[in-house]
């Protein structure tokens, strides 16, 4: 019986303390700040050796799962915090519809030597589903400000 790599998305806890608010750690090897530039439209990479905690801090984008030879959408926003979590061999890209850049942080899990090709990125061979996407994030954006 073989495993099958999940993506997980988990909200995020937080306490607050006067006008200052903490949300639960991400554990990590290395921490990232990345940047997904405004309205662009990303390519897919495979990490072989490394899990992807992602949360995004400021803006909104839309993360693209390939499993199964279909895609899965998966808004994130500040106003919402979630981290996701995607494990190696997972293939991934990103949306940003915003005229605005996102920044997010990357708690990264290493599970070997990072390996250059992991960071090449590679051109989907199924168009991504624009409508889907966008939709998807629409949705998300509206319960944030319901």
């Amino acid at each position: 019986m073989s495993l099958i790599k999940q993506v997980e998305i988990r909200t995020l806890t937080s306490a607050k303390s006067g006008m200052v608010e903490f949300y639960t750690p991400q554990s990590s090897h290395e921490t990232m700040l990345v940047q997904v530039a405004a309205g662009v439209v990303d390519d897919i990479f495979v990490h072989h050796f490394q899990t992807d905690q992602l949360l995004v801090v400021r803006g909104s984008f839309v993360l693209v799962i390939l499993q199964n030879r279909q895609y899965r959408y998966i808004p994130l926003s500040e106003h919402l915090p979630a981290v996701v979590t995607i494990p190696p061999g997972v293939p991934h890209g990103a949306i940003n519809f915003s005229e605005e850049p996102c920044v997010m942080v990357n708690a990264v899990l290493r599970h070997g030597i990072a390996n250059e090709r992991d960071y090449r990125p590679m051109k989907p061979r199924i168009p991504y589903n624009m409508a889907a996407a966008k939709a998807a994030l629409e949705q998300l954006l509206s319960l944030a400000t319901a």
